[in-house]
């Protein structure tokens, strides 16, 4: 309903009119009544106050008096006009100061029913009360008269019955006010709205007639204002629009295709062949400057010319070039339908996607072997012991039952191995990232390993001191420096030496372990962190391994900016080292911090 702009310019001036009567309204009813109590009290000033002191004085001498109290009742009905004595509204009266009893007044009552005021009390302790609330419903004032041993209160109190009449009638007056306001308003909101919407309405016929392509007619300009401005500017942006859009009905078609196939690089060819465009993606990826780019010397074994201009703009051909060592992926496509229409060749690089899966197509195949490895045997042996029944020897058939358990616990590690590697590469494996010893670590990792060392028969000896707390994930740094420590184990002949050094060097600390075992060849060193490479894969899948142990911890090291290398070294042996930093960049933490 309040969406039209007649109701919403009606709704203004409605809310207009009665803002302003209701302030006015306030304005007049508190004006009143502060007129009246400022009047109410400028009379008692006026009496007690003193400039007429010899009243007052004429009061405290009858208090006195014995009967003072009708004396002083005699006076105050003298000065009855002056303090705007009615009995309606405001009446006198004389109270007992010690008691508060009334002694005379001037109301029927008697002051029977006379409330403990404020100001009456403060009478009753010898002082004026003469404070005034306008929140409150009525207005006093409390003088105290003392003569001899007599102390009495004059208590003057008004119920405001005259200002809440005037009040009231001022409030009809209002309201009768703001009804023949809302009327006018009313009317002259829709004058003016109509005034003001016809040119409006106008416009938007025009503007519905320009979106659904009809530029025939044009708006008649009524009026030199604002409005009429806009209608004149509406007409020259019709014209001029309507000017563009034939002239860029063609390039629309040519941009149209191009996003619609577009890649990285972009080659456009007009019908006769030559050359249109060539953006620099094209021309790096084709590995030749944008003039050397001719269709028939790249693309015609591809996908002829003649071709591609024969197809629907909505076809496409796919094909794939080689350039020196990027794969390419092509898609031929006609940019217009009309004469001067043209080819376009989207080019795409798609050697990582390539490589990606072939890597892929690798890791699959290692999967599959390693895991159909310890199946077979599984197989093999539970089928030997199902076949032979209780003709197969007890001591026999354990061992046949531990070759099983040793083959699950292998595809258990595997599958933990390749757990592990899919959340790091997901990034939901969480990095508990805090400060920790990093010498502290490596006392706990081989503290881990001497038992094992020693079952090989292998001296275990470490060389660090004074190693600085460092930020990272205790818990995985731990299990790299396990699984680099544990080859080294695995792989030293028995009665091998094997030795840890670590130290820190600016803002990294390092550690490295070197062993005297068989090595490693230089033609397996720069795939040693490959996923599932192994040096020698028979005594890998003999001590249980599984090809991933290093390549889960060069994952580690890396969401901990390090790394994790080969030492070249003279003699047999290998040295493997690592690297981290002493601190973490601030957003690196948070971001490890926050990986689930």
């Amino acid at each position: 309903m309040f969406r039209s702009l007649h109701m919403k310019l009606v709704l203004i001036m409605l809310l207009l009119i009665t803002s302003l009567m209701a302030v006015v309204g306030a304005f007049l009813m508190t004006s009143v009544t502060n007129f009246y109590i400022d009047d109410f009290y400028s009379q008692m000033g006026e009496t007690f106050g003193e400039s007429n002191a010899d009243f007052v004085n004429s009061l405290r001498a009858e208090a006195a008096q014995e009967g003072g109290v009708a004396v002083m009742q005699s006076m105050l009905e003298t000065y009855s006009g002056t303090l705007g004595i009615d009995s309606r509204s405001r009446n006198y009266y004389i109270l007992d100061a010690a008691s508060g009893e009334c002694l005379a007044a001037s109301d029927e009552l008697g002051g029977e029913n006379l409330e403990q005021t404020a100001n009456l009390l403060t009478a009753r302790n010898g002082q004026v009360g003469d404070e005034s609330d306008i929140a409150a419903g009525y207005m006093d004032v409390a003088i105290p008269i003392s003569g001899g041993d007599n102390s009495y209160i004059i208590y003057i109190r008004d119920n405001r019955s005259t200002v809440s009449s005037l009040n009231s009638e001022l409030l009809i007056i209002i309201l009768q006010a703001l009804l023949v306001g809302l009327l006018i308003s009313v009317l002259l909101s829709f004058l003016l709205s109509k005034t003001m919407i016809n040119p409006i309405e106008k416009l938007t016929e025009g503007a519905e007639r320009v979106a659904s392509g009809d530029f025939s007619e044009k708006l008649e300009v009524d009026s030199t204002d604002e409005i009429g401005i806009l209608t004149t500017t509406f007409n020259d942006m019709a014209s001029v629009l309507h000017s563009t859009l034939e002239a860029v009905e063609d390039e629309r078609n040519k941009l149209d295709t191009l996003f619609l196939h577009m890649t990285d690089g972009v080659v456009a060819y007009d019908r006769d062949g030559a050359l249109i465009h060539c953006n620099p993606a094209a021309s790096e990826l084709l590995e030749r400057s944008a003039d050397e780019c001719v269709y028939a010397e790249l693309f015609e074994p591809l996908c002829p010319f003649e071709k591609v201009m024969a197809m629907q703009r909505s076809d496409f051909v796919a094909s794939e070039l080689t350039v020196g060592e990027r794969t390419v992926e092509l898609y031929f496509a006609p940019f217009s339908d009309e004469e001067r229409g043209g080819v376009l060749v989207v080019l795409h690089d798609v050697t990582q996607q390539r490589k990606a899966e072939e890597r892929r197509r690798e890791f699959v195949a290692n999967v599959s072997h390693e895991l159909r490895t310890p199946l077979t045997n599984i197989r093999s042996y539970a089928e030997t012991i199902r076949d032979a029944g209780d003709e197969l020897p007890r001591e026999l058939e354990n061992n046949f039952l531990d070759i099983v358990i040793n083959e699950s616990d292998r595809m258990t590690h595997i599958v933990q191995d390749l757990l592990t590697l899919s959340r790091l590469d997901s990034g939901r494996s969480e990095m508990n990232m805090a400060r920790f010893d990093f010498g502290a670590a490596i006392d706990s990792v081989l503290r881990s390993i001497e038992l094992e060392a020693r079952r090989h028969g292998h001296e275990l000896t470490h060389d660090y001191h004074d190693l600085p707390m460092i930020m990272g994930d205790r818990g995985r740094i731990e299990q790299v420096m396990l699984n680099v420590l544990g080859n080294a184990v695995k792989y030293t002949p028995d009665g091998g030496h094997i030795r840890v050094t670590a130290g820190a060097v600016g803002e990294r600390v390092w550690m490295e372990v070197a062993d005297d075992g068989i090595g490693i060849p230089k033609a397996d060193r720069s795939r040693i962190f490959e996923r599932f490479y192994r040096v020698d894969k028979a005594r890998s899948r003999e001590s249980g391994g599984t090809g991933l142990g290093l390549s889960i911890a060069t994952e580690i090291v890396q969401r901990h900016n390090g790394t994790l290398s080969l030492v070249d070294r003279e003699g047999p042996g290998t040295t493997v080292r690592l690297e981290l930093p002493i601190r973490q960049s601030e957003e690196g933490s948070a971001q490890e911090g926050g990986n689930g």
